[in-house]
């Protein structure tokens, strides 16, 4: 069952968070949380199917932690599409417009807070690589991306013209 899904989890789990680290530490938190209860005669498709509940579970989690609400939602008609062993149909409208959004949010940031965010979401890079670019501790680090977050998000809720 683990091989089977962990590549379409890891790959939905990067695409709500943007990061290895943490798209590889949700994931485990998932078949952590799944195989506790996922019975071994289980379907293919009931497997999927619990591991995306569970997923959506342990994402609404994450972002509860971290922004103290929930921000990402697994949508079940884009997002079932994504865990295909294939390419997802419309994958490339559908990364176009993830990209228009977040060029978007992070235009609309302060400096500082875009560049938190980049270096730490879009680089790839961990906390102390990001705080040592930046020139400041990885205490400021994590209170900066805190907040960079937590406006990032505000924005994302405000509609657009």
């Amino acid at each position: 069952m683990y091989e089977d899904n962990v590549g379409r989890i890891h790959r939905l789990m990067y695409s709500k968070v943007g990061n290895r680290p943490d798209a590889e530490d949700l994931t485990s938190q998932v078949f952590v949380t799944a195989l506790r209860s996922l019975r071994t005669t289980a379907s293919v498709g009931e497997v999927r199917a619990y591991l995306l509940a569970t997923a959506r579970t342990v994402l609404a989690g994450h972002w509860q932690r971290t922004l103290g609400r929930q921000v990402t939602v697994i949508d079940l008609d884009i997002d079932t599409a994504a865990l295909e062993d294939g390419a997802a149909r419309g994958g490339e409208q559908h990364n176009g417009r993830a990209e228009e959004r977040t060029a978007r949010i992070l235009a609309a940031l302060p400096e500082r807070h875009r560049q938190i965010l980049t270096l730490r979401f879009l680089l790839g890079h961990d906390v102390r690589e990001a705080a040592a670019e930046m020139g400041i501790t990885v205490a400021n680090a994590k209170v900066l991306q805190h907040r960079a977050l937590r406006k990032a998000a505000a924005l994302d809720q405000t509609p657009t013209a």
